[in-house]
């Protein structure tokens, strides 16, 4: 279920969940011709048809006096479009990037939250990977509208050459401006989303498990196990929370960082 490497040797040692918990490379669930599909990528899949079917549904019967579903999505549509959108990139420019924030931040908390769905329990941007994949689109599309609108030589001087600042400063920060803000963007992107769905699903592994090592342990293990799932129950509401704060977040930067390619000084 959690994908995890847990067992007893010959003296009771108990195997610590690692990276190898979140590799799915040895068990796909189909072939695909050539291609074997891990669980990971059908949870892809998934996240994208759940988010389509419920903006569909909400959408496909709007009427003036909305209904429970059409209401939800509206309400989830404009709080993307009013608190990310177009608070962050302003009233000029947000409208054509609200289809691309709203898709980016459902996709991204349904796939989070399959890490607490039962038969599910696991986050799919736990994957380095994906979260990189996903980070990678990020960049080419701020990029791209920056250069779109200043052409190249432009918007790499926007990203590159604070101003306001001495020309003899220039030396020592525009490498830095450079290397931050092309070059680390989407390395950044990624690995905040990478490491906090890893290392909350990780802890929920160790809890879980360590709680069942302790109690076959036995003695002090009676106690300690199930406060060890304790834990665990605690640490998967915090989950909740994190799952929703990483894909606003991811959200927001994008909307940061398209705002500031659009910008006309730095």
């Amino acid at each position: 279920m959690f994908g995890i490497t847990m067992a007893e040797s010959g003296g009771g040692e108990f195997l610590a969940p690692g990276p190898n918990s979140f590799d799915f490379s040895e068990v796909p669930l189909f072939h695909l011709g050539g291609l074997a599909v891990t669980k990971p990528m059908v949870q892809l899949l998934l996240g994208a048809l759940v988010v389509f079917v419920f903006f569909y549904a909400a959408a496909r019967r709007a009427t003036l006096v909305p209904g429970r579903l059409q209401f939800a999505g509206e309400a989830a549509y404009g709080m993307v479009r009013n608190s990310i959108g177009r608070d962050i990139i302003g009233s000029k420019d947000f409208a054509r990037f609200v289809p691309y924030l709203v898709t980016i931040f459902f996709f991204l908390l349904v796939n989070n939250a399959f890490a607490s769905i039962p038969a599910i329990q696991f986050p799919t941007f736990s994957r380095a990977s994906m979260a990189y994949a996903l980070a990678g689109l990020s960049w080419v599309i701020y990029n791209g509208v920056g250069i779109h609108k200043h052409g190249l030589l432009g918007y790499l001087k926007l990203q590159s050459v604070p101003s306001g600042v001495s020309p003899a400063m220039y030396p020592l920060l525009v490498p830095l401006e450079f290397f931050s803000n092309i070059l680390v963007r989407p390395a950044t992107l990624a690995l905040r989303l990478f490491a906090n769905m890893f290392a909350g699903h990780l802890l929920l592994i160790l809890f879980s498990t360590g709680g069942l090592f302790l109690l076959e342990y036995g003695g002090v293990g009676y106690v300690a196990g199930p406060l060890a799932w304790v834990l665990a129950i605690a640490i998967s509401f915090l989950e909740l929370l994190v799952q929703f704060l990483q894909a606003y977040v991811f959200t927001l930067l994008n909307a940061m960082y398209i705002s500031g390619a659009l910008a006309d000084e730095h």
